[in-house]
């Protein structure tokens, strides 16, 4: 199969591109570009940080990924800039200089993905407007030298940058792409072409950000039959608020959703701050994290409480069901052969609803979930009218609690009742022992989330970083 991308402001053709070659392997084996290092190979440790745009009507908009789970195909009509991409002439960048400078690079192997990470902020690319520490805590220092790197990225805060030359190139590269595929790898233009698609091929892999299939190819050395990218379909890529909620395409993408989420519950915005780094973010999508059906993903529980519902589509027939329902059992969903998520609803809660999300995991920033817990109550006049209690890392599959939402429904909104519900979830979920926890350490913290609610809605801290 052939792509064409934009490496500076030069087209590269790669005409027997591997549907999942890498963009790491393309970049160090076949174009030296050695200085986007290899770390992890599964979108943790940043040392792979490239930015890929896509034009905009003023320019190109640019966001930071991992390029060692990106898919080559994924970057056909796209540009990339790579960290040799900042200073052709051998001139660094300001960034470069003051990082040099004041001696944020110690053993050297992580630099340039932070350099990447950085830059992309100071050039105002895609979810940077976040303080510095978000920005890069998807970029992984092993020599602890994170002081110095925050330190130059606060003495460099913009980059003026011109695109309008590249972004006219982009827009020419991409209306003389063949629209539609090769043998290997499908990438349809429409979400009609998409689901006619899936009726011919009912099994083909459909591939979003490939920050989970990524690894399915890296770690796990599988291969891919009939890879359907669905990251360049524009219905899928669409963001509606109205008063009754926010309906997302299924390739929407997280660090697109966030603000959007935020305001739905500044709870749900922080959780999604959460998820990945912001690599993982610019890439990772709501659909890709729904449709994998993990029981750990981040975002399903949260979406849960909160009464999202999922419209699948088979062809030109659609149904829409709770989220809840999807998912049937570790690794099943409610999704027939040649059926793929089309979008997503969240119904916005009302205004004096009691919400609280809250992620526990070993580290942080950007770490999987041990448990993830989201509480969506209704409480007037002292009784909890409504509940709706869903976790993750409790089950097989992303669930509500039924026997804690009883426990607490007409009940008093108070501690005994809080006690009680806790007690409940015992009837609910029996989980597993893994390495990011035991099952009574599941249990326990499930528990301690209910506390959590309730001491925060006393007005009390719940949290560490509220101590400091």
């Amino acid at each position: 199969m052939t792509i064409r991308f934009l490496l500076d402001d030069a087209v590269v053709e790669v005409a027997d591109a591997a549907p999942t070659a890498t963009l790491l392997d393309h970049l160090r084996y076949r174009l030296r570009r050695t200085g986007t290092k290899e770390g992890c190979a599964e979108g943790d440790c940043g040392a792979c940080t490239v930015l890929v745009g896509e034009p905009v009507a003023d320019g190109v908009a640019w966001r930071a990924v991992n390029a060692c789970i990106l898919f080559l195909p994924m970057i056909d009509g796209k540009a990339v800039l790579t960290v040799e991409s900042l200073s052709p002439g051998g001139t660094p960048t300001p960034l470069q200089s003051c990082m040099a400078r004041n001696g944020s690079s110690q053993c050297g192997f992580c630099t340039p993905g932070f350099v990447m990470s950085l830059y992309g902020r100071a050039i105002g690319a895609a979810g940077h407007a976040l303080p510095v520490a978000d920005v890069i805590a998807g970029n992984l220092c092993r020599c602890t030298g994170y002081g110095p790197i925050l330190d130059a990225a606060q003495a460099v805060p913009s980059i003026d940058r011109d695109d309008a030359a590249l972004a006219a190139v982009l827009r020419d590269l991409r209306t003389a792409q063949a629209p539609d595929a090769s043998p290997a790898w499908f990438a349809p233009r429409s979400v009609d072409a998409l689901a006619a698609l899936l009726l011919d091929r009912p099994d083909a892999r459909l591939i979003a950000g490939a920050t989970d299939v990524g690894l399915w190819v890296t770690k796990g050395l599988r291969a891919i039959d009939t890879p359907v990218f669905i990251g360049d379909v524009p219905e899928l890529r669409t963001i509606a608020e109205d008063a009754a909620g926010v309906t997302l395409g299924a390739a929407v993408r997280y660090a697109e959703a966030h603000d959007a989420l935020a305001r739905l519950h500044p709870d749900l915005g922080e959780l999604v701050r959460r998820i990945g780094g912001l690599q993982v973010r610019n890439a990772g999508t709501i659909g890709g994290n729904i449709a994998n059906g993990s029981p750990i993903g981040d975002g399903p529980p949260a979406l849960i409480a909160l009464g999202a519902r999922v419209t699948l589509r088979r062809g030109d027939t659609r149904r829409t069901l709770p989220l809840e329902a999807y998912f049937l059992d570790y690794g099943r969903q409610d999704r027939a052969p040649g059926e793929f998520v089309e979008r997503i609803h969240i119904p916005r809660p009302a205004a004096d609803a009691i919400i609280h999300i809250a992620k526990l995991s070993r580290r942080f920033d950007s770490d999987i979930s041990a448990v993830c817990g989201a509480f969506h109550l209704t409480v007037r006049g002292g009784v909890v009218e409504t509940a709706r209690v869903a976790f993750g890392g409790m089950a097989a599959t992303p669930r509500r609690a039924p026997a804690c939402e009883a426990a607490l429904t007409n009940a008093p909104f108070s501690e005994a009742t809080i006690a009680g519900a806790i007690a409940a979830l015992r009837e609910d979920f029996a989980p597993l022992t893994d390495v990011r926890g035991s099952a009574g350490y599941r249990h326990e913290a499930a528990g301690n989330l209910l506390w959590r609610l309730w001491h925060r809605e006393r007005g009390e801290p719940v949290s560490v970083r509220e101590l400091v």
